[in-house]
């Protein structure tokens, strides 16, 4: 059997078992969904009914495309399912497959936010794997939605507690600075999320991985200027 056949054997049982169980990441190690953490935490939390329909109005015509912290936007109902495209467990190497669903939306903007999975990839260098698969992502999104305006989000930093139990998420920093380089390369906009977190306020849900509603009722109001 090939290197290519073994390959695509292993990618196709990987992307299984992700679909199948979504609170692991590639490798196997525990990461809990949007869902997952939300239930251990604030039951049924949601963005206020007036906020809600303020950012759904103002991201209409958008798409947010990315991994389970990009699904808390329509899991707290701060945006409809329609504007998100996200699950748990999801690589720039999975988002490949979500193309023609995000061509079909047809969106004017597309907002991703990918890289909390990517990390944890088993592979000598997760970054620079990513970033391979980022690049083609982006390419296929210019190929079939050429209008559409896209932005790369930063991945976002998890607490001291969930760095104790995962050390790996020690190199977001170093996944964003690549973000940035590549945002530059292929001249699509950048959004560093940092700002977000230079207060105290406790954003995190239970497992110092995914956030509360507030947390994306502020994302959104950083993004909301960009949308035209």
């Amino acid at each position: 059997m090939n290197k290519k056949i073994v390959m695509t054997l292993l990618m196709g049982g990987l992307s299984l078992t992700l679909a199948a169980c979504g609170s692991q990441t590639p490798d196997g190690t525990a990461q809990q969904p949007a869902l997952q953490a939300q239930e251990q935490g604030d039951v049924g939390a949601t963005a206020p009914e007036s906020t809600a329909n303020s950012y759904q109005q103002i991201f209409q015509n958008s798409v947010f495309f990315g991994d389970s912290i990009t699904e808390g936007l329509s899991f707290h109902d701060v945006l409809d399912e329609k504007n998100v495209l996200a699950g748990a467990g999801k690589t720039a190497q999975f988002a490949l497959e979500d193309i023609d669903e995000l061509t079909k939306r047809n969106p004017k903007q597309v907002f991703i936010q990918l890289g909390s999975d990517d990390i944890l990839w088993p592979t000598d260098d997760p970054v620079a794997y990513s970033m391979n698969n980022y690049a083609k992502l982006i390419g296929l999104i210019k190929e079939k939605l050429p209008q559409a305006r896209i932005t790369l989000l930063t991945v976002t930093p998890v607490s001291e507690e969930a760095l104790k139990k995962e050390p790996r998420y020690k190199n977001i920093g170093d996944y964003n600075q690549a973000v940035k380089e590549l945002a530059d390369k292929e001249q699509v906009e950048f959004t560093d999320l940092s700002p977000l977190f230079s207060s105290s306020a406790d954003v995190y849900d239970s497992d110092g991985i995914h956030f509360k509603p507030e947390f994306y009722v502020q994302m959104l109001e950083l993004l909301r200027q960009q949308v035209k």
